[in-house]
């Protein structure tokens, strides 16, 4: 972790383990959110390039990272919920959510249901409803179809990763995603692979991976109600894409784009499903080119956020923090 990150946790109906990456006292407060089978660790290189301009926190959803699942549900509404209490109870709201994948879809969920609580939301190469061609990677389609598997469970699939080391899931991963191992620091990969090793023994934790999963493919094809919660975000929106992305076609967030006209929509070339791990700094300017822009009166009220009303200091954090 970068050594100005501070690690903490957050009693929100069970521990919540966060990061606060620092930043000034009165700028506008970022929570960033990661995707499916991520944790604060996916903010590793994008953070530290924010935190001159904004305040930065990062949370690992329940049954993620090192937040236990702690016999919750794990689904995307119900981190949406999880969310929603953070950026009340630890961030002080309102604040800008950064979403990437599954948590772009979260940061959806929340500014829809939550608008006094999110006053401008950035989605990075998030989920999204297929579109036309519908043409699927034979990687995502076996992952797909994995998930939709009845009596597939949290017991099986922890059954399938025992034999497999944790540096080649790391490693595997980082593919699928289009990044080579290689290509990001050491030290971001060695965290990763601490952290898939400590996940093993979480029980509970390959369940919620499928539960989270499960639910966000429920909402995919579910076109409908996915397009009326993006009708519902009031918030300014910033939608970054990756040209190259496997997991969610580019022609998904061109559909996107398409239907929410008043979004800022940007497709980066060459670039694959983790924008802020790829090209950090490239992605850093978008985000702070739109807070001077488009987002600047979000960046205003996320600078204007109240203390909240109960959180543990930075610094008290979880191990792994």
């Amino acid at each position: 972790m970068p050594p100005e990150a501070r690690g903490a946790t957050a009693d929100l109906g069970g521990p919540v383990h966060h990061v606060d990456f620092g930043g000034p006292v009165g700028g506008p407060r970022l929570v960033l959110v990661h995707g499916l089978g991520g944790s604060h660790l996916n903010w590793w290189l994008l953070a530290p390039l924010l935190r001159h301009r904004a305040r930065v926190h990062a949370l690992d959803l329940p049954g993620f990272g090192y937040s236990p699942p702690a016999g919750r549900s794990a689904t995307v509404e119900a981190n949406a919920e999880v969310l929603h209490r953070f950026v009340e109870e630890v961030a002080g709201g309102p604040v800008i959510l950064v979403g990437n994948s599954m948590g772009g879809t979260i940061g959806l969920l929340t500014a829809a249901a939550h608008p006094e609580a999110v006053s401008g939301l950035v989605l990075l190469d998030p989920s999204l409803p297929p579109a036309p061609p519908f043409m699927i990677d034979p990687a995502v389609a076996g992952a797909i179809l994995a998930l939709a598997t009845p009596g597939l469970n949290g017991r099986a699939l922890a059954g399938r990763r025992r034999w497999m080391d944790a540096r080649t899931v790391v490693r595997q991963t980082l593919q699928l995603c289009g990044l080579d191992e290689h290509a990001v620091p050491d030290g971001f990969v060695e965290e990763t692979v601490a952290m898939v090793e400590a996940r093993r023994s979480v029980p509970g934790a390959d369940r919620a991976v499928l539960e989270a999963g499960r639910s966000l493919v429920r909402l995919g094809v579910r076109v409908h109600r996915y397009w009326a919660v993006t009708r519902a975000v009031p918030a300014p929106v910033l939608l970054v894409h990756g040209d190259r992305d496997r997991l969610v076609p580019v022609a998904a967030a061109r559909r996107a784009a398409a239907r929410n006209p008043h979004w800022r929509t940007e497709v980066l070339p060459g670039v694959g499903h983790v924008p802020q791990l790829q090209v950090p700094g490239r992605t850093a300017e978008l985000v702070l080119d739109w807070l001077e822009r488009e987002g600047a009166a979000a960046g205003r009220r996320a600078a204007q956020a109240r203390q909240p009303a109960s959180s543990t200091p930075p610094g008290t954090g979880a191990a792994g923090s």
